[in-house]
């Protein structure tokens, strides 16, 4: 029997979100909040034991899915596993996964939960087949606001599902945390971009790439540059406590942009500058005082117009909006962060 613990951040966008998709440039940055996951991995039983089964266990949301490897193996054919090679789950393989998902009777009140388990499913299946194991999953981040709770997830969970695979050599016997290479976060990165495709649809990539690799990072198209601040930056994140449905919401930018191409288009590429000389702005060095004042206007300026052209795609919401009056009031910039349609602000 083997077990490795893995961990991985969320997130706040500070420019781009939505805009991500379309190919304008974004800067995000990870926070201090952690998905973390726990994978046992069980060596096969004698036949006359049985084969075992493939655990999931929500912690957080008093859930625990289980299916025998003998159903898996039915439903979802012989397969190979490749942990090497990220691949994308066919529409065909997604609509068996959901057929296993839908038998574990999710809870109504939960059933949103069921696009995350068939993401489980897919990259336990694809990295280590039909093995017995089981995954535990807790997180420190709220779910479906806006701070990367997916993102952490599939990322935690890959990380821990390669630590015990073919692809990566990890002493499982050491006790202290320790941080992949740079090849193996790739590699890592590549896998949680497929599981976030399950998740939303059509994800940008910018949540699970900044959880992967952590820092500020600036990202385009899949391009990712890493910055850092000239100076502290310190930032007031907001719950509105009103749910959304992430995938929705960017299928409704996809939709608007196709209803009105050239004027969406503008909207784009004026984000793009935005997060441009957000990133600027956030690198060049603070000598003083005078200075820093003048950087913190700056960007406050620039979040507010993000803030308009988030409104101009359609993502705003009525409690988004009473945060960013409440925190005028104290003279602070505001805009949503991630999705829109609630969640956070930053």
């Amino acid at each position: 029997m083997a077990e490795v613990r893995a961990r991985a951040p969320g997130k706040i966008i500070l420019s781009g979100e939505h805009a991500v998709v379309h190919g304008s440039t974004a800067v995000a940055a990870a926070i201090d909040l952690c998905t973390h996951v726990s994978f046992r991995l069980d060596p096969p039983l004698p036949p006359e034991n049985g084969d075992g089964s493939v655990e999931l266990e929500l912690t957080d949301m008093g859930l625990v899915f289980s299916w025998s490897s003998s159903r898996l193996k039915v439903v979802l054919g012989d397969g190979f596993a490749d942990s090497s090679t990220p691949v994308s789950c066919s529409p065909g393989r997604i609509k068996l996964i959901a057929a296993l998902v839908e038998e574990q009777n999710i809870p109504e009140a939960k059933i949103w939960l069921s696009s995350g388990v068939s993401c489980f499913l897919y990259l336990y299946t694809s990295i280590h087949g039909y093995k017995r194991g089981k995954v535990v999953v807790t997180s420190d981040l709220p779910l479906g606001s806006g701070l990367g709770s997916s993102a952490s997830f599939c990322v935690s969970l890959v990380g821990a599902l390669l630590a015990l695979s073919d692809a990566m050599s990890v002493d499982t016997s050491q006790t202290e945390w320790f941080k992949f290479s740079k090849n193996e976060l790739e590699l890592v990165n590549r896998w949680a971009f497929e599981g976030e495709k399950i998740i939303h649809g059509k994800p940008s990539g910018i949540d699970n790439t900044v959880s992967t690799f952590g820092g500020m990072i600036q990202f385009r198209l899949g391009e990712l540059t890493h910055i850092k601040s000239g100076a502290p930056l310190r930032m007031l994140i907001t719950n509105t406590k009103v749910g959304r449905n992430t995938k929705a919401l960017v299928a409704g930018v996809s939709e608007r942009a196709s209803r009105h191409p050239d004027a969406m288009a503008s909207v784009f590429t004026a984000v793009d500058f935005i997060s441009k000389e957000l990133s600027a702005i956030i690198q060049a060095p603070a000598q003083d005082d005078i200075s820093i004042t003048a950087r913190e206007e700056k960007i406050e300026e620039l979040m507010e117009m993000n803030q308009g052209l988030l409104q101009c795609m359609g993502v705003s919401h009525a409690a988004i909006e009473t945060v960013l009056r409440t925190t005028l009031k104290y003279k602070l910039a505001s805009k949503l962060t991630g999705a829109g349609g609630g969640g956070f602000c930053s």
